[in-house]
């Protein structure tokens, strides 16, 4: 009989750190700190730091990946490993340091619609000495107003409109002498915006022999229906049918023998 009395739970371990590493490199880190002799010390803490970067091959694709496993063996000996390090060891209180808050930048743009990007464009046209670096300044300038201005309304604008706007935005000093070009898209039209029935979709296409389809299966005066035949087109014999197909022959001629 198995004796029980020696196995290992996991509820009797104590707490595994880094879960990615597993047991059994945290007892190998454990087992260092055990050692003594700091030469031998050193020597299984490079065998562990090799051991942990073949269990986890997808540090090797992060910038820096042997600096990480070094962090990582002293974070799973609770900071107290006493080894060197190729780089600065870590501490406790660099682990859980906060990063400092980044400022939000407050930006009020004057005109929403634009952003607040083309006022900085706009400020730097007119600081422009060049004339013809402040005309490249304009008609940049147009382009974009116009650009945005198809983008949020689906429609395109007028080219005075857009110098009218430029002059109120620069007070006349802006003009644009090229006319922007932008490519527009119409909105797509939906499945449900076409007409509804069922024979809307069939009224311009034509026949097999590329004539105008102009029957329809609810018209029963068609002149398309296999019950009705021309008059002197054939008389129901198969030897004198007119030249048409013999299954186009009328059923009326037939007569029932006993």
């Amino acid at each position: 009989m198995m004796n029980v009395d020696n196995m290992e739970y996991n509820t009797t371990r104590n707490h595994l750190i880094m879960r990615e590493y597993g047991r059994h490199i945290q007892k190998m880190i454990e087992y260092l700190l055990t050692l003594e002799d700091k030469q031998e010390r050193q020597k299984n803490a490079y065998a562990v730091i090799e051991l942990m970067g073949f269990l986890n091959p997808h540090l090797k694709n992060v910038e820096d990946f042997r600096h990480k496993l070094w962090d990582h063996l002293f974070l799973i000996s609770d900071f107290t490993l006493d080894v060197e390090s190729p780089y600065p060891i870590p501490t406790r209180e660099t682990l859980k340091a906060k990063p400092e808050v980044l400022p939000y930048p407050k930006k009020y743009p004057k005109f929403n619609h634009l952003g607040k990007n083309i006022e900085v464009v706009i400020d730097k046209a007119l600081k422009e000495d060049n004339p013809d670096k402040k005309q490249g300044f304009a008609n940049a300038i147009a382009y974009y107003m116009k650009l945005t201005y198809s983008n949020w309304h689906k429609e395109l604008v007028h080219d005075d409109s857009i110098q009218n706007e430029l002059s109120d935005m620069t007070e006349g000093e802006l003009a644009f002498n090229s006319r922007p070009f932008v490519k527009h898209q119409a909105p797509r039209i939906e499945r449900d915006e076409y007409p509804a029935g069922r024979n809307q979709y069939r009224k311009n296409f034509g026949g097999r022999d590329g004539r105008p389809n102009n029957n329809n299966r609810n018209n029963g005066s068609g002149n398309n229906n296999r019950n009705n035949v021309q008059a002197g087109q054939g008389n129901g014999n198969r030897d004198n049918n007119g030249g048409r197909d013999p299954r186009a022959n009328n059923n009326r001629n037939f007569k029932k023998r006993f």
